[in-house]
Parts: C-alpha cells; sequence; structure tokens
C-alpha cells in the first residue's frame, strides 16, 4: 500500500484517505492504482457497508489528476476514469468528506460517490478548458448524471468557479459544514446508513443508478424487491419497530 493513499475499516465503516496534502492531493499514477487495489478489497469485503472517501489536510480535498505526470505521458487517457467508475459501481453507499478545495478530476472523483459532504469557505472548478483538454467522455457522463446538462456546461464549458454556498445551491454538495465539524458530521452520516438495512440500500442504489442511465429492467427491479422482502433482515425491521428499539440488519 502506498502512504499517500490509506485505507482502514472500523466495523461496517471503510476509510480512504487522499494522503498527499503538499501536492494538494493529486493523484498521480501510484495513487490511482492504490485507490483501485483498495476498492477491489472494498467490494470484496462483505462487512463494509459504508465507504467513506476524504483528504489529508486543511486546504484541499482533491486537485484530481497529476499534470506533471498527465503532460508526461505517465497517466493513460482512462486510467482516471478507470478509478472513478470502479467507485461509482460499488454496490455500497458512497460518502466524499470534503475537506477543502477541490479542483479538476477531484470534482468528479466526488460525484462518483453516491453522498457528498462540503465545508464552508470551500470552492470548486474544472479548468480543463482553461489548459486545452477536452475532458473525458466517462467523466462527462459522471457530471451530467450528476448535475444535468446545463450545470456541466457551466462546469466544463464555461469553467466557473462555484463558492461553497452555490455548490450546495446547485446540489453538488448534499451538505455544507463548519470545517471543526466535518469529521463528526461524516462520521454521524456514514453510521446512520451503516446502522440501514443493507440489502434494501444496496437494491435501491442499483435500481437509481440503472433509472439515471435509462436502463432499468422491471424484472431485476422485481428480483431485487423480492429478495427484499422475503430476507430476515425485513422481519427484523417489522420486530424492532414494535418492540420500539433500533434494528439489529444482518444482511441477510
Amino acid at each position: 500500500m502506498t502512504d499517500t493513499i490509506l485505507y482502514s475499516r472500523t466495523g461496517h465503516i471503510g476509510r480512504l484517505v487522499l494522503n498527499n496534502p503538499q501536492r494538494h492531493n493529486s493523484l498521480g499514477r501510484e495513487q490511482l492504482n492504490g485507490i483501485q487495489d483498495r476498492l477491489t478489497e472494498v467490494a470484496a469485503d462483505k462487512v463494509v457497508r459504508v465507504l467513506m472517501v476524504s483528504g489529508a489536510g486543511t486546504k484541499t480535498f482533491c486537485a484530481g489528476a497529476s499534470l506533471q505526470e498527465l503532460s508526461g505521458g505517465q497517466i493513460s487517457d482512462d486510467a482516471f476514469q478507470k478509478m472513478t467508475c470502479q467507485l461509482a459501481d460499488l454496490s455500497i453507499p458512497t460518502v466524499c468528506a470534503m475537506n477543502g478545495d477541490v479542483f479538476g478530476g477531484g470534482a468528479e472523483l466526488a460525484m462518483s460517490c453516491d453522498f457528498r459532504i462540503g465545508v464552508e469557505g470551500s470552492r470548486m472548478r474544472v479548468p480543463a478548458a482553461a489548459i486545452g483538454l477536452c475532458y473525458p467522455l466517462a467523466g462527462i457522463h459522471h457530471f451530467i448524471r450528476c448535475l444535468g446538462v446545463r450545470l456541466t456546461k457551466r462546469i466544463l464549458v464555461a469553467s466557473e468557479e462555484f463558492d461553497a454556498n452555490a455548490l450546495l445551491e446547485i446540489g453538488f454538495l448534499d451538505h455544507l459544514v463548519p470545517p471543526r465539524n466535518l469529521d463528526e458530521f461524516a462520521n454521524d452520516f456514514a453510521g446512520h446508513l451503516a446502522g440501514l438495512a443493507p440489502l434494501a440500500v444496496q437494491s435501491m442504489k442499483h435500481i437509481i443508478g440503472l433509472a439515471a442511465d435509462g436502463a432499468v429492467d422491471p424484472e431485476v427491479a422485481l428480483e431485487l424487491s423480492r429478495m427484499c422482502l422475503e430476507s430476515q433482515d425485513l422481519q427484523e425491521g417489522f420486530t424492532a419497530k414494535r418492540e420500539k428499539r433500533s434494528p439489529l440488519f444482518t444482511g441477510h
């Protein structure tokens, strides 16, 4: 494991940390490979119910792909998108705790997560058009899927900069908190997600993803719904409701 990409698990919550604040947590080939390795580990770990993604330091969450390595040909054209697609395709919910500013591909990384928590005073900009880069198709798809065509044009074509309040207003952020409260809020939110019924959470995430791409198969949706209806977790949810206690879901 590279020390610029850290991973740990506590209970049902996995934590992936971009740990290169001296370079604004930018991602070169080593970091991209490290993230993909950790995501593969997360996907195979049946204990993990939520993945949190965050950055070290207090200034920048992620500055995207390393421009030095990108211009030097050390990163292939699709390397960054392979990583973000792998993140977006995880079956479990993902939470991005953005500890600061986000630039370039860092915005795509954040949007590949299901939920985004930002801090007051932060900003976001994708400067592709300002340096002559056409953003890759898979990345553009992530922007459109999350924010729609109109906002994607403002972000990519016009290369606008958005402050934290604007990011909350346009729906890029789900929650906005003071920097000092980020860790506590993100941990509480991840803990809330981890306490929900895993089969129901993952089934609905999958169906919503298919719907967003216009590719819902009614039979698949029906089978997922049937699986949840027949699960032990649903019976536990009913029992806990009657007994006025918190349910203890097992994912079965």
